[in-house]
């Protein structure tokens, strides 16, 4: 109605013709009509008028009728449209655009209970299914599929991966909003090196000419760098508000092309004032996984279906187990001791003050039934200046902790933060780091509380769930050394 009093508008005081505002009036018309697939499919309303626009997934033609399975990545299940032969067009083909009206009628399918019966079709984008990578019918490997990131959305299971991670994301969301967590957006460039690992991405204009990358020439006036963490951030804000937490783009220059490494991945990190137990952030992190896991479940279940019947057969059995059983906790220093009395050969040695491979951290979750599993109390020389200092011995450890899943290994890592000025002082001292971190040293001085934090890969998150291997194959533009297409 809105629409169609501009238009009247536009009449009366423009001199428009009325030729345009009956083209108007039409547009308004059929903007009502128009349905998502999802909706359709959903819909009981025998004898509507509809229109729909998607991709057809595929096409037969008979000598009295047309079939035609059209989507639009709103659902798995792609409708059925029944149209009379002479609607064929010789663009009508696999892959290419459509939109279609027509009335829904009752399928005698006991797949779908509804379908289209055509009145017009017009074919809006062609497709030569001769030259496009993918052929009806026929399931690719997920290493052909790979090889076409501008494409391989077109899918059946990645168009379902998509729809998961939509509803993964907006799932974490959510946990967060009612468990009063406030949302920070914390910045993608960065002066900070939270891991203290070297692996960073510089970041410098693309027309800065080369130089000695002396103080004067940086963009910023320091070394500024693509993010590795939001973590010291997030600090920051626990300052003020005791729930914060951040979900974004954090990246690692590991020269890696590894099943498990990519150079950009999403993380979601919190961080949690008041708080001197590693239990309380233990069970924020069982808690998201369990609510989130769940949700996604129950939102996307048709989706979640296909992977663990065609990605990954019997991984649903494993997921069950997973929420349905509380998460087992044990030491650092009994892990060690568990991988030390195993018969399995390992190709990195278990020994106390090394830090646990994947492989290690495989084997404990399955020595622990395939339970996910925290490792608490790691070897302070192992954890970044931040950690809290147990001051225990003779073994010398920090509070921090680990969540280990199933087929993944870790899931989540972190730590309580050392509030205590005088020793996160004499620690930055001995590292040299006192200047870079003087602001740091200056959240203790001004009303600090005990707090904690961690981090959980969401690309990893995604792997547990559905079962997936590859890392690669759960985000929609896997970023990896040597390989940025798009």
């Amino acid at each position: 109605m809105l629409l169609l009093r501009r238009c009247s508008l536009l009449v009366r005081f423009t001199g428009v013709s009325s030729t345009v505002l009956s083209k108007c009036r039409f547009y308004c018309r059929n903007v009502g009509n128009k349905l998502r697939i999802c909706e359709v499919l959903a819909s009981e309303e025998i004898g509507r008028n509809i229109r729909i626009q998607g991709w057809v997934r595929s096409v037969r033609s008979q000598k009295d009728v047309l079939f035609l399975h059209v989507n639009d990545g709103s659902s798995l299940q792609s409708l059925q449209v029944v149209a009379s032969p002479s609607l064929d067009d010789r663009h009508l083909t696999y892959g290419s655009a459509v939109e279609i009206s027509g009335n829904l009628i009752k399928s005698p399918h006991k797949k779908q209970s509804v379908e289209l019966q055509a009145d017009n079709i017009r074919v809006v984008g062609p497709c030569d299914p001769v030259v496009f990578p993918f052929k009806i019918k026929e399931r690719h490997p997920v290493e052909y599929i790979r090889q076409f990131p501008h494409l391989r959305c077109r899918t059946n299971s990645f168009g379902s991966l998509l729809r998961i991670r939509s509803e993964a994301t907006a799932a974490i969301q959510s946990f967060f909003k009612e468990n009063g967590f406030v949302q920070i957006q914390t910045p993608v460039i960065t002066s900070n090196d939270c891991e203290g690992a070297g692996e960073l991405f510089q970041v410098e204009p693309a027309t800065r000419e080369k130089q000695q990358a002396d103080e004067k020439s940086h963009f910023f006036s320091v070394p500024a760098f693509l993010t590795v963490s939001g973590q010291l951030h997030l600090e920051v804000m626990a300052g003020a508000f005791s729930n914060v937490y951040t979900f974004g783009p954090t990246f690692r220059a590991e020269n890696s092309q590894s099943r498990r490494h990519l150079a950009e991945f999403y993380m979601v990190e919190a961080e949690i004032s008041f708080t001197e137990s590693l239990e309380d952030l233990m069970k924020v992190m069982e808690n998201l996984f369990k609510t989130s896991t769940e949700c996604v479940l129950a939102q996307c279940s048709e989706d979640i279906d296909l992977f663990h019947k065609y990605v990954s057969p019997g991984h649903k059995d494993r997921l069950n187990r997973m929420l349905q059983n509380e998460f087992k906790v044990i030491s650092y220093t009994e892990a060690i001791d568990v991988l030390k009395q195993s018969s399995q050969t390992f190709n990195f040695k278990p020994e106390w003050g090394c830090d646990l491979q994947t492989e290690h951290e495989k084997y404990l979750v399955q020595h622990c039934g395939n339970i996910p599993l925290f490792v608490i109390n790691y070897p302070y020389d192992l954890k970044p200046f931040y950690a809290r200092d147990n001051e225990d011995g003779p073994q010398h450890t920090a509070a921090a902790v680990d969540l280990l899943v199933p087929g993944v290994g870790e899931l989540c890592g972190g730590t309580l933060r050392e509030e205590r000025l005088h020793l996160l002082q004499s620690r930055l001292d001995r590292a040299r780091m006192t200047d870079t971190y003087q602001w740091y040293l200056e959240l203790r001085q001004f009303g600090s509380a005990p707090h904690g934090g961690f981090g959980m890969g969401f690309e990893r998150y995604l792997q547990c769930i559905l079962g997936v291997d590859n890392i690669k194959d759960v985000i929609p533009f896997p970023r990896f050394s040597h390989s940025c297409l798009l």
